[in-house]
């Protein structure tokens, strides 16, 4: 599983923001295609739809939530991360490349290899804006979403993914990551019963893992590609997982 692509979703942001003060009637129409979102999403979560495309139309009715304003709230108690909320930080392209001529222990070198790997494309994102707090934060954490993978060492398995979800709850109170955990104990419950006890474990080394870091959304990692890996973790107090 890996999180959504915030193309489309933001656009629509945009647009449904700037009708939302214009119109009471679209505002309360709005609310309820969120809500009917959501339900659908997480539904076909359920049922072993774990694609980008749900995800995403998850994401986007959940923004639509007071939940993601509280989320930004809470992030913008913490100096560093209002900072980056204020400026509206979006790095330039990545040259994966580039990258690639770094040390092979710097945090830069193992992300472009890892985006090699997998055929990511990592400039998905350069272009976008966010109009509110909320959309900003959504739109930096999908852009970061591998680098977070590759700091605390949880693998892009499902398994991995719920235990990097599990990381974000202690940092901030996540709206999407608490329905990813959730939606997946349900899931194993009802479908896989005996992938449970591995589940749970990964969700406990998250949220310990991440009670004990330093904040990673106030890290502006793209300035310190240099940087060794290891460097990184013991800046953030992070003891990753060992796959």
């Amino acid at each position: 599983m890996q999180l959504l692509n915030f193309d489309t979703s933001q656009a629509s942001v945009n647009t449904y923001g700037q009708k939302q003060t214009q119109n009471p009637i679209v505002q309360g129409g709005k609310s309820v295609f969120s809500k009917l979102l959501i339900v659908k999403s997480f539904t076909s979560m359920l049922f072993g739809d774990n694609s980008l495309e749900t995800v995403g139309e998850l994401t986007y009715g959940l923004l639509e939530t007071p939940a993601y304003e509280l989320m930004a709230q809470h992030l913008n108690q913490d100096s560093a991360c209002a900072a980056l909320i204020c400026d509206r930080y979006i790095p330039p392209a990545h040259d994966l490349e580039t990258l690639l001529t770094l040390p092979s222990n710097s945090l830069g070198y193992i992300y472009a290899a890892q985006m090699k790997k997998i055929g990511f494309d990592p400039n998905l994102h350069v272009g976008m804006t966010a109009k509110s707090d909320a959309e900003y934060v959504e739109l930096r954490l999908s852009q970061t979403h591998d680098l977070w993978h590759i700091v605390t060492g949880f693998d892009t398995s499902e398994i991995g993914e719920i235990g990097l979800q599990a990381f974000h709850l202690p940092q901030f109170p996540y709206p999407l990551a608490t329905m990813l955990v959730a939606n997946s104990l349900i899931s194993s419950t009802l479908m896989a019963p005996e992938i449970l006890p591995r589940l749970l474990d990964a969700i406990a080394q998250g949220w310990q893992m991440g009670k004990a870091a330093i904040p990673l959304f106030a890290q502006k990692w793209e300035e310190g590609w240099e940087k060794p890996l290891t460097q990184w973790q013991a800046e953030l107090n992070i003891q990753p997982i060992r796959n």
